[in-house]
């Protein structure tokens, strides 16, 4: 509209002033100062409403700005949440369906489409599937917010939030821990960004090293089609298609998408900034927001927690140098002896244009990894924190228990070899080329068994082929149903080597090998020398049998004669005869003792002694042992050769014994006791009767028992004891036997200065040996 046209337009909107406009009354001065006036007043109002149109648009033209650059920092909070190991839906009143934010590929098995994140059966197990599916229409239809944990089909726990989000909901799905083993390559991680890029709408793609297309979406390849070039680079495509281009470093090179530019969206869509906030605001990642002037725009509760900082303290609008300068004096920043240095090369991420990390050690002791992403065209940063001290810590534990596992395994006597299903060495140690004669180098390169059975032949031609061909059949055999093998190798190099094939967890094969050979040599010694021994036994036994019953007849005539001589029967004898004939006599008596002992103690051993346990009369016990030790020691020319000594009390009670076994514990004892005395010395007998144990004990003032005499109070006779004391060894061997059949105990005691003493206790009663065994 000009200013020349006011006039007419005045006079249209006032007929009755231009009917009353004629050529008479121009020429009068009154009705021409109110037409000029009346113009003025038009031009006044033209002036008034064409500045109000003008700041009308300055205003739509600021209104579209903000709106574009809202709608920029939508977009790349979307790429941000696109980029965690989190799935979050929201459903709005606005939209048709739901909408999907997040790594879906984190959640669902490989290959499927961000849709079926919502066909809960097929990736979770089917109660938990049915529990979330519950309490995700409570959250639609009632408003009920739930927090659940999970259980996936492949094992994984499940964290699930959901919460009322205006007139929607939101559900957000993240794993409850870090899945190490999930993308533990490169390959695999390839992979899963593939699956990703390949579900978005917008063109994706993936670059190498070199900047060429690696991996191109159907909406990359569609869009580069209809201009012609289906090779064209990201940068040159967003050029051409009039977009521009949101990338991120990889490993391997980079990728990203390309975003429409920015138009000015309406209005309606400005909320979709608030969702967006309350989906950061939920998240478990502490992430915080500045702007292109360093002041804080958004931060969420788990940022404020990380670092400990009051949120009626922390408000939008902050400094991020007033940030910092807080956390250093709470001592939450690494320990740098130059912070304003350090403070400087922080706040150099303003100025970045692609993303970086770095590691922050805290001198509590955590590992705090900072990302820091360019926040738009605007400028800004975003910063997202993740707590790594577990992870590290785990590395380190893991990084250790490997260590020590493969010590442990160079540390081993036997030689080790883990087969993967491919049929190569995995895991060996050196001791396995010890046995094998194998080239340690060629351990390393991680061999397939062909070549392992190559070099064998070459180490051991004689047999080795034939030996690791026998083990290749338990290791490709990948029957499910197989069972481990053991078994013994006999080379023709006289080596003896156990082997154990054991399948492992993983599917693997391990196979151990032991020399066996010095080990199977001293068990053949071993077989050998006791086959001897018991040869010896039995041989000592049937001879002892045999000797003792044949040198009883002879010593039963030796005896019958020298008391038909010592009767005088046949003629009188002289004092030096009478003398003679009981030398004869005793010895013979001796004689029969000991043959009496060696055929017990052959009974014994046999293991087919038995008592005859009677009610025994201690006093009638203890005067035929003594009337053997009258027959074995005779008085000669008159003198007595033992001073006896008996000291038996007469009101003893009964005794539940076998009388025989019992009298030649006295007699053994008490010859014992004179083998050690000077003729004529003292040898005292005393019984005692102490509740339900009767007690005898024999002492003498002869020379002290030695310790082969002690010892052969526990069987062991040895063959160095010569003399008087072999007899009374022997003797004391049936002592200790005897002794313990009957449950009771034996113990030799010193004498001061001179002699010793021998204490037996029995049980009175019978029933009690047993129980007196065992003490």
């Amino acid at each position: 509209m000009r200013v020349t046209a006011a006039p007419g337009a005045l006079f249209a909107a006032s007929p009755a002033l231009a009917q009353g406009v004629n050529a008479a009354s121009l020429s009068s001065p009154f009705p021409l100062a109110m037409l000029l006036g009346a113009g003025a007043v038009a031009m006044v109002v033209t002036v008034i409403i064409r500045s109000i149109l003008r700041e009308g648009k300055d205003r739509q033209r600021q209104a579209s700005d903000q709106v574009a650059a809202l709608r920029a920092m939508v977009d790349d909070y979307e790429a941000l949440l696109s980029g965690t190991r989190e799935a979050t839906i929201i459903w709005t009143e606005r939209s048709s369906g739901p909408k999907f934010l997040g790594q879906t590929a984190a959640l669902l098995p490989a290959g499927r489409r961000p849709e079926a994140i919502l066909d809960f059966a097929s990736w979770l197990v089917d109660a938990d599937a049915q529990k979330l599916i519950t309490a995700l229409e409570a959250l639609r239809v009632r408003g009920h917010g739930l927090e659940l944990t999970l259980r996936a089909r492949d094992g994984r726990t499940i964290r699930a939030n959901g919460w009322v989000l205006g007139g929607g909901a939101a559900l957000r799905l993240h794993p409850a821990q870090a899945d190490v083993a999930g993308l533990s390559n490169t390959n695999e991680r390839l992979d899963a960004a593939q699956a990703v890029l390949a579900a978005l709408d917008e063109p994706a793609f993936l670059t190498d090293e070199r900047g060429a297309i690696s991996f191109a979406n159907p909406a990359y390849r569609t869009l580069a089609a209809s201009l012609g070039k289906n090779d064209m680079l990201p940068d040159a495509l967003a050029r051409a298609s009039g977009r521009s281009v949101v990338g991120i470093a990889t490993a391997a090179g980079k990728g990203g998408y390309l975003r429409p530019a920015a138009v000015a969206p309406r209005p309606a869509e400005a909320p979709g900034q608030a969702h967006l906030n309350a989906i950061i605001n939920a998240l478990a990642t502490p992430i915080a927001i500045f702007g292109a002037a360093r002041e804080l725009v958004h931060f969420n509760p788990a940022y404020a927690a990380l670092w400990q900082l009051d949120p009626k303290w922390l408000k939008p609008g902050m400094d991020e140098r007033a940030i910092l300068d807080r956390l250093r004096t709470d001592g939450m920043l690494p320990a740098e002896p130059d912070y304003q240095a350090w403070r400087a090369r922080h706040l150099q991420s303003y100025q970045m244009t692609r993303p970086r990390d770095e590691d922050w050690h805290l001198p509590n002791g955590r590992t705090i990894e900072v990302i820091a992403a360019p926040a738009g065209a605007q400028g800004g940063v975003i910063y997202v924190f993740e707590d790594i001290t577990d992870q590290l810590k785990l590395k380190s534990e893991h990084r250790t228990l490997i260590d020590v596992q493969r010590s442990t395994l160079n540390a081993l006597s036997e030689g080790v070899a883990v087969f993967g299903t491919n049929g190569r060495l995995t895991l060996s140690n050196p001791r396995l080329s010890t046995l094998w004669k194998l080239p340690t180098n060629l351990l390393e390169t991680n061999p397939h068994i062909d070549q392992i059975i190559g070099a064998v032949a070459q180490t051991l031609p004689a047999d080795g082929t034939t030996i690791w061909r026998d083990l290749k059949r338990g290791i490709i055999d990948l029957n499910p149903t197989r069972t481990d093998q053991q078994g013994r190798i006999s080379r023709a190099d006289g080596r003896l080597l156990d082997y154990a094939i054991t399948r492992l967890p993983d599917g693997q094969t391990m196979m151990s090998f032991v020399d066996v050979t010095e080990i199977a040599n001293y068990q053949r010694v071993l077989k050998e020398r006791n086959e001897a021994l018991i040869t010896a036994d039995r041989l000592k036994d049937a001879f002892v049998q045999n000797v003792s019953y044949e040198l009883r007849s002879p010593l039963t005539n030796i005896i019958g004669f020298s008391d038909l001589l010592s009767s005088e029967s046949v003629g009188p004898l002289t004092d030096k005869q009478r003398a003679y004939a009981g030398y004869i006599r005793a010895s013979s008596v001796t004689l029969g003792v000991l043959i009496d002992n060696i055929l017990d103690l052959a009974t014994v051993d046999a293991g087919i002694a038995e008592l005859r346990i009677e009610e025994q009369n201690v006093a009638a016990l203890v005067e035929k042992a003594r009337a053997g030790l009258a027959a074995t020691f005779p008085d000669v020319d008159g003198q007595k050769p033992l001073n006896l000594v008996f000291e038996v009390p007469p009101d003893l009670g009964p005794l539940q014994v076998d009388g025989t076994r019992i009298v030649q514990v006295l007699y053994n004892l008490l010859s014992t006791a004179a083998r050690f005395s000077e003729p004529g010395g003292l040898v005292k007998l005393r019984v005692a009767d102490i509740g339900d144990r009767m007690v005898f004990t024999v002492e003498d003032e002869g020379a002290q028992m030695n310790e082969e005499m002690r010892a052969a109070m526990l069987q062991q006779v040895d063959s160095t004891i010569s003399g008087r004391q072999r007899g009374a060894a022997l003797g004391l061997a049936i002592v200790k036997t005897f002794v313990n059949l009957h449950g009771g105990i034996i113990t030799v005691e010193k004498r001061e200065p001179r002699g010793s003493r021998v204490i037996v206790t029995l049980p009175r009663l019978h029933r009690m040996a047993g129980a007196t065994a065992a003490e």
